[in-house]
């Protein structure tokens, strides 16, 4: 059993409880795939209490297991954005009430596309839009007059708030949804057939299982976006909803690692992806980590030791992670369902350091 099998089974057993159901993790070495290992069932639980599910009903995870990518999709919808800076349809640095009036008052007037992709807009973390706001049409312009908690600029906050609103950008500049955005402009041309929102009935067959919410009277949740936002918003958000493959998250890994085209198809300009791969935080800013446009860069805490030399990427809340280091020509692909059956069972922050460890050889630096 390789080192890497270990800690993904290690995962399944866990310490007081398991970290996850099911779990797959691809690594790349130059574009190529160089390790690939898959762990336990896509369900293996009824219910939040634990009850098992029946030994019959257990399905083997499989390289072809789609998972919640849950804010893995921040990473898609800033690709679409910055697509749309390419094409000159707008810029980072004006002001997003251009496009989104409700934007255009006192401070909420200087917040840009900039501001948006590196979590320093000032918009609040969360909003409870499940519970708050009673219809569609209300939750989108509750997250549009969202008030501020900080001057933009001023300080970082992760807001799944203000890539809900970058979401609603996208589609107020081009008059399209986000899903038809991310599958014409990522992934369709990077042939990415298991990436996308509102998985199928067939898709859905093959999804792990997260979370059970009956106090939301959705009971187990498969094939079903696990966020509570974006689920309120139709399952379409700019922070979440995503699922996908480990195979096509690692493609579209690869697009980031080698300068926004693989396999001769251009998705982002090079100096477009170099910016976003590019600390975006000023020097006074400092949260633990750097952060680019929609990309955290250099985070100790589920890199380890990759992050020393600038490794970038981006965790999902379900489990999953994906982490490029370019100067190793790496792209390393984890995806679990650690909610499953609870989010409050577990914490993989560990077995992400160890994948992401396992995945670095030294670098030789001449």
């Amino acid at each position: 059993m390789s080192r890497l099998t270990a800690t993904l089974v290690d995962g399944l057993v866990g310490g007081h409880r398991p970290l996850y159901s099911a779990a797959v993790a691809l690594i790349q070495r130059g574009g190529h795939p160089t390790d690939l290992v898959t762990v336990g069932h896509l369900s293996r639980y009824a219910d939040a209490d634990g009850t098992p599910v029946a030994p019959e009903a257990l399905q083997p995870a499989l390289e072809s297991t789609i998972f919640d990518l849950a804010s893995v999709t921040k990473l898609f919808t800033t690709t679409v954005l910055l697509g749309l800076v390419d094409e000159g349809r707008m810029s980072l640095d004006e002001p997003i009430a251009d496009w989104l009036p409700t934007f255009g008052g006192d401070e909420r007037r200087r917040i840009t596309l900039r501001h948006l992709l590196s979590h320093t807009s000032g918009l609040p973390a969360l909003l409870q839009l499940w519970t708050d706001w009673p219809e569609p049409a209300s939750r989108v312009q509750a997250v549009l007059r969202a008030p501020l908690v900080n001057r933009p600029g001023a300080s970082f906050e992760y807001s799944c708030v203000g890539f809900m609103v970058a979401g609603l950008l996208a589609e107020r500049i081009t008059g399209q949804p986000l899903p038809d955005l991310v599958h014409e402009r990522i992934c369709r041309p990077l042939g990415l057939t298991d990436t996308g929102f509102l998985p199928d009935p067939a898709r859905a067959a093959r999804a792990a299982a997260t979370e059970h919410q009956p106090h939301l009277g959705r009971g187990m949740l498969r094939g079903s976006v696990h966020d509570e936002n974006s689920w309120s918003l139709g399952g379409t958000a700019g922070n979440a909803g995503l699922f996908g493959t480990a195979a096509d998250v690692a493609r579209f890994g690869e697009l980031l690692r080698q300068g926004g085209a693989v396999d001769g198809v251009r998705v982002l300009r090079p100096e477009t992806v170099a910016e976003m791969t590019r600390d975006q935080l000023p020097p006074a800013i400092d949260p633990g980590f750097r952060h680019g446009l929609g990309v955290r860069i250099g985070d100790p805490h589920w890199m380890g030791t990759l992050a020393a030399d600038g490794a970038f990427g981006h965790t999902g809340f379900t489990g999953t992670s994906l982490l490029v280091d370019p100067s190793r020509d790496l792209v390393v692909v984890l995806l679990t369902n650690r909610v499953h059956p609870s989010r409050e069972w577990s914490d993989i922050a560990e077995i992400r350091r160890a994948v992401a460890e396992f995945a670095a050889p030294p670098v030789c630096r001449g």
